[in-house]
């Protein structure tokens, strides 16, 4: 049994910043990396950030420079923060963990329902 929690999103306005918390927990053998996505209604879920537990973060050309994502390993949690936020950042955004169940031993990618982040103008 393996939850995932996401949080900390919200309404802000352009300029502003957020601060979100993504904890994977429960029967979990290892956790290779924490992803960073997002999605507007219609679209394709486009990746935002990648946080390996070994290794550095890599981010897509649309965070760099604004958005980071810090990690907990011993939580496996990663804490996103975005800043100069605008409008066209409104989206839900998810953090999926790439993990190894213990139960089956076996690695799959665990995804919640996500944390909405809407930004005006």
């Amino acid at each position: 049994q393996v939850q995932l929690v996401e949080s900390g999103g919200g309404s802000v306005q352009a300029g502003g910043s957020l601060r979100l918390s993504c904890a994977a927990s429960g029967s979990i053998f290892s956790v290779n990396t924490m992803g960073w996505y997002r999605q507007t209604p219609g679209n394709e879920r486009e990746l935002v950030a990648r946080a390996p537990t070994k290794g550095t973060s890599t981010y897509a050309d649309l965070a760099k420079g604004r958005f980071t994502i810090p990690k907990d390993n011993a939580k496996n949690t990663v804490y996103p923060q975005m800043n100069s936020l605008s409008p066209e950042d409104t989206a839900v955004y998810y953090c999926p963990a790439n993990l190894r169940v213990r139960a089956t031993m076996t690695w799959t990618e665990a995804w919640a329902q996500g944390t909405q982040v809407t930004v005006s103008s």
